[in-house]
């Protein structure tokens, strides 16, 4: 991997700022004002990565990003370890990319570590990630802006092993996981089920590597909700791991774990209440990404830089939809709330709580 040997000699160490709050101040750039003065040199990070990275869209580059987020956040635990939301999974690249959950995330690297380094004298590897992961988002129309907070100091070490959850861990396992930092059931779904909205399939099934998880993967919207809840055909999975893929939608695979909290009595009621519930979708998701940002920080030593992350797409998709050829006789309905009034020829549903 071409970032591997690179980021492993880069030494940063940034200091931390209180984020005490100032009188707006022009940034040097003559273009930016900023409440802290340490926000100013995120502005010409934040330009490089949308119209670089990103290339302004809802694209492979913001899925990536934004699946960093979790694996490298995720990496915190109370009892083995970890510093959370740091950027160790891209330091200390050579021991967390052994991570079987971690398959893939050295093509997210690949794409994010050129930036990374560019940009080292004005953001830790930390910072970088969830920067990165919070731009990600308003590049895909309907997803939240989420609030940015500076200060993450430079990881001490690599993640303990076996702390990202797996797509063919039982609800328990994740359920688990995430309890021991400080996540309900409620706040997995909202995670899980939004981050799969816009992203697709890594080295889970041979040969369909970005292959996506609902019909509108360029999208934020709750179709992830509908199409989960479809009966699907299994396939078998990338044989290293035990467990099936599934797909109910031409063009989609379905995670084995996303099929599970559909299902799951721990968590079927809230995947479906977020069926044509925009709002709250995003609402939730985007309060548990920010919880998942500051894994293993203090936000009472960091700087609130939310103002440089760009405005929000509003959302002007449609509500969720049948894919041709499905009615609400596919749904496996596991909660008794009203899942069955739906019109049109796609039949978009109309859910009513």
């Amino acid at each position: 991997m071409a970032f591997k040997n690179a980021l492993a000699a880069l030494v940063m160490a940034l200091p931390l700022v209180a984020g005490l709050r100032t009188k707006r101040a022009l940034c040097p750039d003559g273009i930016h004002t900023a409440t802290n003065a340490a926000c100013c040199n995120l502005f010409p990070v934040v330009k490089d990565i949308t119209e670089n990275l990103f290339e302004n869209e809802c694209g492979d580059g913001a899925h990536g990003a934004l699946r960093l987020v979790f694996h490298d956040a995720i990496g915190i635990s109370p009892t083995l370890g970890g510093g959370g939301a740091d950027g160790s999974i891209a330091v200390f690249n050579e021991t967390e990319l052994t991570f079987h959950a971690n398959t893939g995330i050295d093509d997210v690297l690949d794409a994010l570590g050129p930036f990374l380094i560019k940009h080292s004298d004005k953001v830790t590897p930390g910072d970088f990630i969830q920067l990165a992961g919070a731009v990600s988002l308003v590049q895909c129309n309907g997803a939240p802006r989420i609030p940015f907070l500076l200060g993450r100091a430079p990881p001490k070490a690599a993640s303990p092993p076996d702390l990202v959850p797996e797509p063919f861990d039982s609800i328990p396992k994740i359920l688990q996981r995430f309890k021991e930092v400080g996540f309900s059931p409620a706040e997995v779904v909202a995670v899980v089920g939004g981050s799969h909205s816009v992203a697709g399939a890594d080295d889970i099934v041979p040969n369909l590597e970005g292959v996506p998880f609902d019909q509108t993967p360029d999208v934020f919207d709750t179709q992830i909700f509908v199409d989960v809840q479809l009966r699907g055909t299994m396939f078998p999975g990338n044989g290293t791991t035990e467990g099936e893929v599934e797909t109910a939608v031409p063009g989609t695979v379905r995670l084995q774990s996303d099929h599970l909290l559909a299902r799951d009595p721990a968590t079927n009621c809230e995947w479906q209440s977020f069926v044509n519930n925009q709002a709250k979708m995003a609402k939730a998701f985007g309060d548990a990404v920010f919880k998942l940002s500051l894994l293993g920080q203090d936000p009472r030593k960091m700087i609130d830089c939310s103002e440089v992350i760009p405005k929000a797409i509003p959302f002007t998709g449609g509500p969720a939809t049948f894919p041709p050829g499905k009615t609400i006789k596919d749904i496996e309905q596991a909660v008794s709330v009203p899942f069955e009034k739906y019109h049109g020829r796609r039949e978009a549903l109309i859910v009513e709580y």
